[in-house]
């Protein structure tokens, strides 16, 4: 797929850093503090920017074991980090400022790299604060891979999970991956069989109260399919997806049409909105979900998830450009 005489054609935008090649174009916001546009072979695969996640919602054996309460923090870190600090690298050079306007007007519109990669650092708004970093290097074939580095704190409590979360314009027709059958967690997975499995929309697990559900353990990749373009009137013959994969280790993942605070502020199915965009978080880390008796008891203690060390992990997003 690497064709070493392609170059990324590098855009310096008065507050965005534009990546193109053949048949793909990225735009990465200083304004926004994230990747704000993925277009593949002409379609868009984002919605929002991608954040770092720091909560699944809550089950029936959180509210009852008195996990949710104790680690809420970690929901308002969810939802209001904010973006302190961006880097950006073209072919190894380290930008002491960022190329924004009028630092930009140097460059001309015909700037070319062989690798550009550019980093986000959130803090969150936890007693006491911590960050997660979240780095893009874009090769010039298209294909990014995606580092994240948490700072760890012993001061903080468990986690839910950790992860990325990629909000996609359109509700996916389906998704295939590599992995374990069905619905795992980390104390959820020993029955499941490896293999290759597709799953046709997003189903969510209809309970009675909506939580957290559709974790997908030590996957190898997960290709989503759409045949909606963002503003679901244009239904295409042929269905287009992208592909996101393993770099240096395993990932777990989730799939749905609604994002954690979304099952979260809903106490019954009915309360859950309209469905119309897709939610893939691709985790590096995540805990478990108990139900060792009526509820109440705490998940084991190999299956919590400290927030005292610094936890590392990374995927790949092909592109599959035509």
């Amino acid at each position: 797929m690497v064709n070493t005489n392609k170059q990324l054609h590098v855009i310096y935008g008065d507050g965005t850093l534009g990546l193109g090649g053949e048949n793909f174009h990225y735009i990465f916001s200083y304004e926004r503090g994230g990747m704000e546009s993925m277009l593949v072979n002409g379609r868009e695969w984002l919605y929002r920017t991608p954040k770092p996640v720091f909560w699944r919602a809550t089950t029936d054996n959180d509210r009852g074991s008195g996990f949710s309460t104790k680690s809420a923090q970690w929901f308002a870190a969810d939802m209001f980090s904010t973006c302190k600090k961006i880097v950006v690298t073209v072919d190894g050079k380290t930008f002491d400022q960022l190329p924004i306007a009028p630092f930009n007007n140097r460059f001309s519109n015909h700037e070319y790299a062989a690798e550009v990669s550019i980093s986000y650092t959130y803090q969150t708004n936890t007693v006491p604060a911590t960050e997660m970093t979240i780095t893009y290097q874009v090769a010039n074939d298209g294909e990014i891979t995606v580092k994240a580095h948490f700072v760890g704190n012993d001061k903080l409590p468990d986690l839910p999970a950790l992860g990325v979360q990629f909000l996609m314009p359109t509700q996916a027709s389906s998704f295939n991956y590599t992995g374990l059958s069905g619905e795992t967690y980390p104390d959820r997975k020993q029955g499941a069989t490896k293999g290759n499995f597709t799953v046709k929309g997003l189903p969510v697990t209809p309970y009675l109260v909506p939580q957290e559900c559709g974790m997908h353990m030590d996957s190898k990749q997960v290709t989503v399919t759409r045949d909606k373009t963002q503003n679901n009137a244009d239904h295409l013959d042929q269905p287009f997806d992208l592909t996101f994969e393993k770099a240096s280790q395993d990932f777990a993942f989730g799939c749905l049409p609604y994002t954690p605070e979304e099952l979260e502020n809903a106490t019954h199915q009915e309360e859950l909105p309209l469905a119309h965009r897709t939610v893939l978080t691709i985790y590096g880390a995540v805990r478990g979900v108990g139900g060792i008796d009526s509820w109440g008891t705490d998940v084991e203690s190999k299956y919590h998830l400290k927030a005292d060390k610094d936890i590392d992990f990374d995927f790949k997003i092909d592109p599959n450009v035509e």
